[in-house]
């Protein structure tokens, strides 16, 4: 059960945000690879778009995405940072970073722990 209550979130619906400039799409995913490490995936759609930005948090050395110690969508860094990829601030300064970076409207996957920490410093 979730904070909220709701017996099994779902977290593969797509939920809006707007922001100032426009208005995206997203939803959070775990993924177990066959042969590698765990991941979350956090997709972001532009509103009207088809093609999306997937930012990919792999587990691996100092970085944590959810299992049985931290809630769903949860990713976090050995240095105690964390970011919940269900939370809506979570996922404006996500957007926020993938825009300074020029990865907005959708330019398939990439590596989201690449943009943590400064989202991180935004949620602050």
């Amino acid at each position: 059960m979730s904070a909220y209550g709701d017996p099994m979130p779902n977290n593969h619906r797509l939920r809006r945000l707007a922001t100032e400039d426009a208005v995206h799409l997203w939803s959070v995913r775990h993924r177990h690879a066959r042969t590698g490490p765990c991941e979350e995936v956090l997709s972001l759609y532009a509103e009207g778009s088809k093609v999306p930005l997937r930012l990919v948090f792999r587990e691996g050395e100092g970085r944590y995405v959810s299992e049985a110690l931290m809630a769903t969508g949860c990713v976090a860094k050995s240095d105690s940072k964390a970011l919940n990829l269900r939370e809506p601030g979570a996922v404006r300064q996500l957007v926020n970073a993938a825009r300074a970076a020029g990865w907005l409207p959708g330019v398939g996957e990439r590596d989201g722990w690449v943009l943590f920490d400064a989202a991180f410093r935004g949620a602050g």
